[in-house]
């Protein structure tokens, strides 16, 4: 499965893992593997249906129904009990640059392993003309 990432995302997220306590870590490592399989573009060719950081997303967990609104965000600004979720987290960097209509696998609790499928995004920068927020 391909996914879409904006070079400006690309770029921030590069200078965040160049942090030392980041730079050898296994999220570091994960994203950077999604780097290299993406296709990379300018913030204004960002296809609207594509998650993106600050991006707005419905998602529904396929293993229980569970409905979901989750922001995906840097890690200063992640808030888990308001569905901000920091990129750095496995689901944050598995939801970065999925289309609607995909899903990811990830460990929940007691090693149960979730689908989580984007089923709507409601607000993505580069759709709203936000291209350096």
């Amino acid at each position: 499965m391909s996914i879409t990432l904006s070079r400006l995302d690309v770029e921030r997220i590069e200078r965040l893992l160049d942090a030392p306590a980041l730079r050898d870590s296994s999220v570091a490592t994960r994203l950077r593997e999604e780097f290299d399989r993406a296709d990379i573009v300018e913030p204004a060719q960002m296809p609207h249906d594509v998650v993106s950081m600050n991006s707005s997303a419905d998602c529904v967990d396929e293993s229980n129904g569970k409905h979901h609104t989750l922001t995906l965000v840097y890690p200063k600004d992640a808030d888990a009990d308001a569905g901000k979720i920091s990129v750095l987290a496995p689901v944050g960097s598995a939801l970065l640059g999925l289309r609607v209509g995909q899903s990811i696998d990830w460990p929940g609790q007691a090693g149960k392993t979730h689908r989580l499928k984007v089923t709507a995004i409601h607000y993505q920068p580069e759709a709203a003309g936000d291209l350096h927020r």
